[in-house]
């Protein structure tokens, strides 16, 4: 009986899962409820995936990896490698495919895909090439080179973990690269020469003229006592760090001079107004000596308790604030707000400084505040708040700290100084403890639905385990197989993992799949650790569908694909992995 309630209750997590009729989060706690009600679990069971260290692993690694991107050092790497590729579309391609491939073998491969999308697009608007023969080139590098470390993907960190808990082996941090660069690198092969032959040359449909006024913000600096920028040029301080900074004029108590008109030295207490983009004026005020005039205070984006956060305000048609001066307003003479800059769509603001500026209906207000005073300002009526701006922030200065963050967390799992939980852990704590990320980042990042999902599925395994239902499988399937050689059993679960993740997310197949395998491998009295790495591999090969993987479905509209556009890439790539991966396992981990 406990058989066909637990198979009931497999059906309908496949069902929910590929239908979606409802969320991913939600059917992983109904998955714990049937369970609990249905007595196949206790309580205490069917929770018992949250203290999995695949959860706690996995929800880590999302924080280590936003700590990479917020600091700007993959998107510093991803621009420079295109700009050296210039216009020859042979060598985009290849650039592209090999950094992509780098970063998502240690860094989740969802933000590596996400960061690539934009540069993508506008280095084929650059330079006239159709941004479709790039995107699924990109998406299918990013999962075939997770599979080759560890933490590549969470699949692989989720596997090792039920490995363990099985009471099996689970994988060193380098131990997937046997197979998996050799795989990827002949994946990288394949997509680049079969690519530009087989996917469409479509118009880019996100080409426009840039705006070079878009987000760029009128500011002003002061200069204090201490500032290294006494006695220099107006003109050309900033020209070097920051090219796209523009001086407009510099303030000497009622004097106004203009940088490319009038020779004049800077000196303590002088007004800079300035117009610049939020990263470079919120990197301005980190790095140089110089302060807002409003406020005696720096800016700190660090992991404090109330950290600040740099939001965006925007005059709405009702405000009171419309036709008052800024310096009169109760926001400027709020000891709790400091307004960094001033943004008017399309007009051009003549005051001489911003305070004097007289607010209108959609004028935006850069200002930073601690998260506690957010929220009395969220109440306000006066202006609209825009928080994803806090987003745009790339703190480029703390860039070195999390690389040696990272490296650290790798060097150490490699090495079995820890296990891989502890180092994810701790990398994690050091990315939010230096200032790489602020907490709200790190709340942000734990993508709740998939940690849910995976507590969920690991409590539909134990109870396949505990009822039986995984050997009821493995004999099922073993039947079909019985008189082949363990080879071709071993071939027909990576094809059935590889199947089955064409519809299901990876995660949820591993960890469905994988008691089944580990039953199917004891029946035939042969080592288990082929069909563990079997199913890493497996469950990765998810190239066929948009459906198959987050990232087809991500490049699915910039590209502007079709369907078909996935069958004819994806088909032979999902056969060569299954293939290839077959033959090749039984050589590196013997039955």
């Amino acid at each position: 009986m406990d058989i066909w309630i637990t198979s009931t209750i497999l059906l309908l997590t496949l069902y929910f899962l590929v239908s979606e009729k409802i969320s991913l989060d939600l059917t992983a706690v109904g998955i714990m409820v049937l369970l609990v009600v249905s007595r196949i679990l206790s309580p205490e069971e069917a929770i018992a995936g949250f203290a999995n260290p695949a959860v706690i692993t996995v929800g880590a690694m999302f924080v280590v990896s936003k700590g990479m991107m917020r600091t700007g050092g993959i998107e510093f790497l991803s621009r420079k490698v295109i700009q050296v590729a210039g216009g020859n579309y042979k060598l985009a391609l290849l650039i592209i495919l090999l950094t992509v491939a780098v970063a998502s073998a240690f860094i989740n491969n969802t933000p590596v895909v996400i960061l690539f999308i934009p540069v993508i697009m506008t280095f084929c608007c650059e330079y006239g090439l159709s941004p479709s023969k790039f995107l699924i080139p990109v998406s299918y590098v990013s999962i075939l080179a997770g599979t080759c470390t560890l933490i590549g993907t969470s699949t692989n960190i989720i596997i090792s973990d039920l490995s363990v808990s099985y009471g099996y082996d689970g994988l060193s941090m380098f131990e997937l690269s046997i197979i998996g660069v050799p795989l990827a690198l002949a994946g990288i092969l394949f997509l680049f020469f079969a690519a530009p032959e087989i996917l469409p040359s479509l118009t880019n449909p996100v080409c426009r003229l840039q705006n070079s006024e878009h987000r760029q913000y009128l500011a002003e600096l002061k200069i204090p006592k201490n500032s290294d920028l006494i006695g220099r040029n107006p003109g050309d301080i900033f020209k070097k760090r920051y090219p796209a900074m523009n001086v407009i004029e510099l303030i000497n108590k009622s004097h106004i001079y203009r940088p490319n008109r009038d020779e004049m030295k800077i000196v303590a207490g002088d007004i800079l107004l300035v117009k610049g983009s939020l990263n470079n004026l919120v990197d301005i005020l980190h790095r140089e000596k110089v302060e807002l005039p409003s406020s005696e205070k720096g800016l700190l984006l660090g992991a404090q308790k109330d950290a600040p956060i740099v939001v965006e305000l925007i005059i709405s048609p009702h405000s009171t604030l419309r036709g008052q001066r800024l310096l009169t307003t109760d926001l400027a003479k709020d000891p709790d707000v400091n307004i960094i800059a001033v943004k008017r769509s399309n007009l051009h603001i003549s005051e001489q400084q911003i305070h004097d500026v007289w607010l209108q209906t959609g004028d935006i207000l850069l200002i930073w505040c601690h998260d506690s005073k957010l929220e009395s300002i969220r109440s306000e009526t006066d202006y609209i708040v825009v928080e994803d701006v806090y987003e745009e922030i790339v703190h480029k200065r703390k860039a070195w700290w999390s690389i040696i963050n990272f490296i650290g967390m790798v060097g150490t799992a490699t090495l079995g100084i820890a296990d891989i939980m502890t180092c994810a852990l701790t990398a994690a704590f050091l990315m939010i403890i230096t200032g790489c990320l602020q907490m709200r980042d790190a709340y942000k990042a734990l993508q709740g639905d998939v940690l849910l999902l995976i507590a969920g599925t690991i409590a539909l395994g134990a109870a396949m385990q505990k009822s039986g239902t995984s050997q009821l499988y493995a004999e099922s399937f073993l039947s079909l197989f019985s008189d082949f050689p363990p080879i071709v059993v071993l071939g027909a679960m990576i094809l059935l993992t590889s199947i089955s993740s064409q519809l299901l997310s990876n995660n949820a197949t591993a960890i469905l799949l994988l008691p089944i395998a580990l039953s199917t491998a004891a029946a035939i009295n042969v080592d288990p650790k082929p069909f563990i790495v079997g199913i890493c591999f497996g469950a990765s090969a998810c190239f066929a569908t948009p459906m198959g993987y987050q990232t087809n479905l991500m490049v699915y509209g910039p590209g502007g694909y079709r369907f078909m556009d996935y069958l004819k890439l994806g088909i032979p790539l999902n056969l060569f992995v299954v293939i290839a991966s077959t033959l090749l396992i039984p050589l590196v981990w013997p039955f």
